[in-house]
């Protein structure tokens, strides 16, 4: 299944997307695709719904696509993750996994505006698969357990302020992840079933018109399930709450390409998961 939130921003409306030209209402079985719907076996009602024909068509052309789910709990974000991005950045691959996080309210829609945050010298595009959980995940004793606790996979921009991020950080990343609108997100949350191996998709990105990144994930150094399966180790995740799992290379940072500028146009696609397109602008005063 795919699902979809479309709406004004704090409106959107839950969708199922059955087809290109078909659309299901969600609302007769949930008010939002949200941590209350994924945790309460919402994905296997929506689906049992579509099979037996219970959800009214709805029209969203036009419509302002939302991110596929409402405002996470968190969003967890995995650093360094990508072997060729690793060695683009001039880091060694990492031993374990690095962990960052961003501000859940940096999640829009996946052809939302981009803020350039004011200062900004160095605003950078990174294609993410983003992982949405649909149960808790706690001291799970394997990675073969975290299959079964994943609602679906979604597209990630995590867009980053590199000064921000690296000069005055402090030590942490996350001033420079949390920028207004600092990830957009979508426009489908895909489920599992759809996707396969989630070790198999191929990233892109493309800053206007021209290709910036393109990889596969399999050149992750910690696979989707490993992640979910350490991060329990050390946190509890719960319904809604996003992972992003990194970024390949082909961005700013690695020195072959300008920052964003006001004007500019990031677009990104992940095999299966759809295609996103971000105009960015200066910041609003």
């Amino acid at each position: 299944m795919k699902l979809m939130r479309v709406g004004a921003p704090g409106a959107e409306q839950p969708v199922i997307r059955v087809a290109d030209d078909d659309h299901r209402d969600l609302r007769p079985i949930t008010r939002d695709v949200d941590a209350a719907f994924l945790a309460g076996d919402g994905l296997d009602r929506a689906r049992q719904a579509v099979e037996a024909g219970t959800l009214p068509p709805v029209d969203v052309t036009g419509a302002r696509i939302g991110a596929p789910v409402a405002r996470p709990g968190a969003v967890l974000c995995i650093g360094m993750n990508y072997a060729a991005h690793a060695a683009e950045s001039g880091a060694a691959a990492p031993q374990q996994p690095v962990l960052f996080y961003k501000s859940p309210n940096t999640v829009v829609g996946p052809q939302d505006t981009v803020f350039i945050p004011r200062g900004s010298e160095r605003t950078d595009w990174e294609v993410e698969l983003a992982v949405v959980l649909a149960r808790p995940a706690r001291y799970l004793d394997s990675p073969d357990e975290a299959a079964a606790l994943i609602a679906g996979y979604a597209i990630s921009n995590d867009l980053s302020e590199r000064s921000f991020q690296l000069d005055v950080s402090g030590g942490q990343w996350s001033k420079g992840k949390s920028c207004e609108t600092f990830n957009p997100m979508g426009p489908w949350l895909v489920t599992p079933d759809e996707i396969g191996d989630p070790q198999a998709l191929r990233l892109r990105s493309w800053v206007n018109g021209e290709s910036r990144q393109d990889s596969s994930t399999a050149d992750m150094i910690f696979g989707v399930h490993f992640l979910i399966y350490h991060l329990s180790q050390y946190l509890v995740l719960e319904p809604g709450d996003v992972v992003n799992t990194g970024t390949p290379q082909g961005v700013a940072l690695s020195g072959r390409f300008p920052y964003l500028r006001p004007g500019d146009v990031v677009e990104t696609a992940i095999d299966g998961l759809g295609q996103q397109r971000s105009t960015c602008t200066a910041v609003p005063a």
